[in-house]
């Protein structure tokens, strides 16, 4: 798989992006990288999905992340001419009971 796929062609993959890390709130024993580690496997399945979609990385892409007790978090980073976009793509997957076509 393409580096361009997994973390976007503008984004330096410089590991885990740790909610409070850039404010050295960091908990001892909490294991930040396994919920990295799952999130990350989660984002490069919706990159791939956004890549079929034609979203090009540097307009949408799906970051991993934690939150402060560890846990993994998915987060999609985009310009809002693309996330409208994709709110229009997900919208006509749902038939009118809110159920997916």
């Amino acid at each position: 798989m393409s580096k361009a796929i997994d973390a976007g062609e503008n984004a330096p993959d410089d590991g885990p992006d740790v909610a409070g890390a850039d404010h050295g709130l960091w908990v001892r024993g909490v294991d930040y990288m396994a919920g990295w580690r799952a999130a990350r496997a989660a984002a490069d399945q919706v990159n791939r999905a956004l890549h079929t979609a034609a979203f090009e990385p540097s307009q949408l892409r799906a970051v991993a992340s934690t939150d402060d007790v560890g846990r993994g978090v998915v987060r999609l980073v985009g310009v809002p001419g693309a996330a409208v976009r994709l709110a229009g793509l997900l919208s006509g997957l749902v038939d009118d009971d809110g159920g997916a076509l």
